[in-house]
């Protein structure tokens, strides 16, 4: 097939190249690698495909954090970041169950948030958000802030986050009573 629009312009290849008018996928790139016995890489092209229950094909869902009472039925799934990618990111897909919600934290590191699934509140500072499919909000660094699904359904959102990035830490008094003081925040946090 040739992708030239006259003859005098060099010949390109196609961008992805086609089976049975499918496009050859990451998985059977990766398996010719092994075939030729040089082994996987870990830095490898690799495609994770999505499933209708809100998953992916190679990626175990985790646990939110470790047990704490800070926060309620959040189910972490780390889709690029733990597997050896060279990335300075990480894509994360998280579904709060109905009536779950994250820990109320800050950190150096800013987040992007895009809502996947289901609607949901998102505290920022003292503001509340109305979140829903594909909304997209920019935490930005030391801004303390938690997602509250106070709906019937799932809310599944991705989360963007540098690859090298400090741990959440609470907030401190100032900033807490702040959250509660909000007419904004104060009847969506949860603690």
């Amino acid at each position: 097939m040739s992708l030239r629009k006259n003859k005098n312009e060099p010949q390109r290849t196609p961008r992805a190249q086609r089976v049975n008018n499918r496009p050859i996928s990451a998985t059977s790139a990766t398996s010719a690698v092994k075939k030729e016995g040089r082994g996987h890489q870990p830095s490898a092209t690799r495609l994770y495909k999505f499933n209708p229950d809100y998953s992916w094909s190679g990626v175990q869902p985790q646990q939110y954090k470790l047990s704490s009472e800070d926060w309620a039925d959040v189910v972490r799934h780390v889709i690029v970041g733990n597997q050896g990618e060279e990335t300075k990111f990480h894509v994360r897909y998280f579904e709060i169950a109905p009536q779950g919600y994250t820990s109320l934290e800050k950190h150096e590191h800013a987040h992007v948030v895009i809502g996947i699934r289901g609607k949901a509140k998102v505290i920022a500072g003292t503001e509340c958000y109305e979140f829903g499919f594909l909304d997209t909000i920019y935490i930005a660094p030391n801004t303390p802030h938690q997602l509250v699904n106070d709906a019937e359904e799932p809310f599944g959102f991705f989360c963007l986050v540098d690859a090298e990035r400090d741990r959440p830490q609470p907030l401190d008094e100032d900033e807490l009573e702040g959250v509660k003081a909000s007419p904004k925040t104060r009847h969506v946090v949860r603690f």
